[in-house]
């Protein structure tokens, strides 16, 4: 765990495990520097837990949680403080590396500007952004593609129009 001081002023708190084999798996820093970028001017203070997995256990938190019996890129789980509680902690995300690895492969993407819209994409769904309806959905993709061209990073739905 890493605590540092950002630009702006919050303290960011990133638990990272990394439970995979991975040659594209971004440093902690990087990784820490995309959850920021999705919660500027959103959220001061944080605390987050980052989990990378492989497929068994992409797979068995999705089929537990979602009832789908299949391995999925990010799953993002907000805390659910009890009323009054004044913490940071955000809630946790889960990314399973060996299929996000092949989704840039076969969507012709960078390895690490995926990487950047998969955590960012997380994060936003931990400050409750969803994408089960049309209108949230570009609401949801707008914003993703905002955050990732202030960091340098194409518009990740240009060629596919699905996270």
């Amino acid at each position: 765990m890493k605590k540092t001081e950002a630009v702006s002023g919050p303290v960011v708190e990133l638990a990272l495990q990394v439970l995979c084999d991975s040659a594209t798996v971004p440093d902690e820093a990087q990784l820490q520097a995309w959850v920021s970028a999705a919660l500027q001017g959103r959220r001061g203070d944080y605390e987050i837990t980052l989990r990378i997995v492989g497929e068994p256990e992409s797979q068995a938190i999705n089929k537990k949680y979602r009832c789908q019996d299949r391995p999925t890129n990010v799953l993002s789980f907000p805390a659910n403080l009890p009323a009054g509680v004044d913490h940071p902690l955000l809630g946790d995300l889960l990314i399973c590396a060996p299929l996000l690895e092949r989704e840039a492969a076969a969507q012709g993407k960078d390895s690490q500007a995926h990487w950047a819209h998969l955590v960012i994409h997380g994060v936003l769904h931990l400050l409750g952004h969803d994408h089960r309806q049309a209108d949230e959905a570009a609401n949801m993709e707008a914003l993703e593609t905002a955050i990732l061209a202030s960091i340098g990073y194409p518009d990740p739905y240009e060629h596919t129009g699905e996270c």
